[in-house]
């Protein structure tokens, strides 16, 4: 599974892209709003080369006609651009023309199997299922990366990777594992969490405590 990170904090982008674990990054206008950026432009374009790996940047526009015009002007800020197209008619065309140039395309607010089959048929790189807002309405979020992950597996001439978002803890990066998404887009607190456990903590405090009793080191003492 690949990771990105869902934020547009570069400090955070680039923090994380030291770690190695770091294979893209996911943004939108709430993101960038929280960000504070000046400009979204050169936010994008630093953060392109922070990151090697597909960097969603998302139209503004809703209209077809616009959105085009964006996302073909954000297509030529660097070569692992994503643009980010919303999952409507307007944006599935979009998508389609992206494509057919072979620019990355993100379809995102992804909310049903039927959409995600539209999704595909219309080219898309990646399509953005969001569990975390399915729960927040008593819906099950992780059942809508099941199905999707299925319907795609069935058909091999669907290359759209299956994009895991709006995750909320990290048993959603799990459970999307073990269907099989593609890629996970998490937040950087929750990317953190991932790492954490009680029983490594408390191993390393032992191990730590042991190999300080035996008084031995494994680097040769520095001469004076």
């Amino acid at each position: 599974m690949k990771f990105f990170v869902d934020t547009a904090d570069l400090t955070e982008i680039k923090e994380l892209a030291a770690t190695g674990l770091l294979d893209g990054v996911t943004t939108n206008p709430s993101l960038v709003a929280k960000s504070g950026a000046a400009n979204f432009v050169e936010l994008i374009k630093d953060i392109c080369k922070t990151v090697e790996g597909p960097v969603s940047a998302e139209v503004a526009a809703t209209d077809y006609e616009t959105m085009l015009e964006e996302g073909l002007y954000l297509a030529k800020l660097a070569k692992n651009v994503a643009v980010k197209v919303p999952l409507t008619p307007a944006g599935l065309k979009v998508c389609k023309h992206l494509s057919g140039q072979g620019t990355m395309v993100n379809v995102t607010l992804c909310f049903s199997p039927a959409q995600a089959i539209l999704a595909a048929k219309a080219g898309a790189t990646f399509v953005s299922p969001f569990v975390g807002r399915l729960d927040d309405i008593g819906e099950n979020g992780m059942q809508l990366i099941a199905d999707i992950c299925q319907i795609y597996a069935q058909y091999p001439e669907f290359k759209t990777e299956v994009l895991t978002a709006s995750v909320r803890h990290p048993q959603h990066v799990v459970q999307a594992a073990l269907m099989g998404s593609h890629v996970a887009t998490i937040p950087p607190s929750i990317i953190k969490q991932l790492f954490a456990h009680p029983l490594t903590d408390k191993g390393l405090a032992a191990f730590v405590a042991d190999w300080q009793k035996c008084g031995q080191k494994i680097l040769p003492s520095k001469a004076a």
